[in-house]
């Protein structure tokens, strides 16, 4: 949690009530490898900080083909904010790579804590903003870039994350078969 706050009292000044609130409605909780924290076509009131590990938001196609959504490592945050924004069922399984430790929130009292601590209004905004900045250029990357200069921006991005992930995950990360995924990687340790 000291994490969070740290990240929080980087952009503001919080109360010490401020502070003691945000510790009042959240868990710090670890999940081991494997855990699933949201399940599609749940009901979804958590969002979960990653304090540590590594996490993977994907859904599941008619046809059974996963697309992975968002990877959630150290600092990042992650859950179905589709279906807790439009109160309908999750369209995404979030689920832990590797063990991980997570603060975990009530999605609605997270959302709502500015109205009692209006310092914390900022920190959300600069939240969202990121968030929709990160999605627009994950969209424009999609659509301008090549598959291996997509897999480039991965690896700056996850420096880390290929020892906990499979190879099917970055795949579908990226919007490429795990063929194209393995010559793009043998093309890239030619050089």
């Amino acid at each position: 949690m000291k994490e969070l706050i740290k990240k929080i009292r980087n952009g503001q000044d919080l109360s010490q009530q401020a502070e003691e609130y945000l510790y009042s409605i959240s868990a710090e909780k670890i999940f081991p490898k494997g855990a699933v924290l949201i399940r599609q076509a749940q009901t979804v009131n958590k969002i979960f900080f990653v304090v540590d590990g590594c996490l993977r938001s994907y859904c599941t196609d008619k046809n059974g083909k996963e697309h992975t959504l968002q990877f959630g490592i150290k600092n990042w945050w992650i859950s179905d904010y589709i279906a807790f924004h439009n109160n309908e069922p999750a369209t995404l399984t979030v689920e832990c790579l590797k063990e991980s430790t997570v603060i975990e929130f009530n999605a609605k009292t997270l959302n709502d804590i500015f109205i009692p601590f209006p310092e914390y209004e900022p920190f959300q905004r600069n939240l969202l903003e990121r968030h929709v900045v990160s999605l627009h250029k994950r969209i424009l990357n999609q659509l301008q870039l090549t598959a291996t200069e997509r897999y480039e921006l991965f690896l700056e991005e996850y420096p880390d994350i290929e020892q906990y992930t499979r190879n099917y995950h970055i795949a579908s990360y990226l919007g490429v078969t795990q063929e194209s995924l393995s010559r793009i990687r043998v093309e890239k340790n030619k050089k």
